[in-house]
């Protein structure tokens, strides 16, 4: 969906890499040690970790002002300032109504794939989750579930785009008509100074994503949870009420015991499931920012889009 990107880390990505594994090495330590270790013993997690090298060719929408708390180099996903904005423009009752209309297409989708038994269709149970937590109506869930066992055949495809100042997106449909589609696609881009790229799908990684509520846990907590979850990165992010979430990257295949794992130390689990993790970040200032949300508004206005990933990040 976005435009190729090479997956070469520069010598800053190889420091701060290895100053990641020492910080974990030091943390496991300390908690082999037990009650021996005070938090003031390790200063590595108190302190405030520098941003990542934002990509120089695709503008980051994610906020500086938001905290990271990363364990790996690879660390450059979630929600932040830049993914709140974009997520709550509009009205509330008619975001509210597009965000049902994705979630049954997101049923359709784990339904198509893995049957209509939550039991034993994980994807299913997942998205079934969010639209709890969202409080999508019992009915209307029920309905989206009895239609996709109905639906014609439809087939998911991924578009990858460059947006006007260099950032990446990838745009996940669902249809029953690809020509149709990949016309209005290229409609909306091309409106918004935008076109199809080839290749931007290697600026991600498609990894497992756990989010907890934020609220209270300090950044040596988050830190001790993700190594006793089993989690390879966290960070520190916000809903689109402004809420503190903390976001667990995991392998794809770990995302359940990850999951487990932090119900069993005692945390509420908000959503589970598979994201695109851009690698690198693009920095736009606002008035990029401002197209780039109209031009993310407009393709999930597309009724075949599901989902739309993008690398920005909210420049400081």
């Amino acid at each position: 969906m976005i435009p190729s990107h090479s997956g070469t880390q520069s010598p800053s990505a190889h420091g701060m890499a290895a100053g990641a594994a020492a910080a974990l090495r030091a943390l496991r330590t300390l908690l082999r040690r037990g009650p021996e270790a005070t938090p003031g013993s390790f200063p590595v997690p108190g302190a405030r970790v520098p941003p990542a090298t934002p990509c120089v060719s695709s503008p980051p929408w994610r906020s500086s002002s938001v905290r990271t708390l990363q364990l790996s180099s690879a660390a450059c996903a979630g929600h932040n300032k830049w993914s709140k904005v974009k997520n709550i423009k509009g009205p509330k009752d008619e975001a509210r109504g597009r965000m049902f209309m994705k979630f049954g297409m997101l049923i359709k989708i784990a339904v198509k794939e893995g049957g209509p038994n939550p039991d034993m269709n994980l994807n299913l149970a997942q998205v079934l989750e969010q639209c709890r937590n969202k409080n999508m109506p019992k009915a209307a869930v029920e309905a989206a579930i009895r239609s996709a066992e109905k639906a014609k055949p439809a087939s998911q495809h991924m578009f990858e785009a460059r947006g006007p100042a260099g950032y990446l997106l990838l745009i996940e449909v669902l249809s029953d008509n690809n020509t149709r589609t990949h016309q209005e696609i290229k409609r909306v881009l091309t409106k918004n100074r935008a076109m199809l790229s080839d290749g931007a799908r290697h600026n991600f990684n498609r990894r497992g994503v756990v989010l907890v509520p934020g609220e209270n846990v300090s950044t040596e907590r988050a830190l001790e949870l993700a190594i006793e979850a089993g989690a390879e990165d966290v960070q520190d992010t916000e809903d689109e009420e402004e809420r503190p979430l903390l976001q667990f990257i995991c392998d794809m295949a770990e995302v359940r015991k990850v999951r487990a794992s932090l119900e069993q130390l005692g945390m509420q689990i908000t959503s589970a499931g598979l994201e695109f993790v851009p690698r690198t970040l693009c920095p736009l200032d606002q008035e990029q920012l401002d197209a780039a949300s109209t031009l993310i508004e407009a393709l999930n206005d597309c009724p075949d889009v599901v989902r739309v990933w993008d690398n920005i990040q909210a420049d400081s």
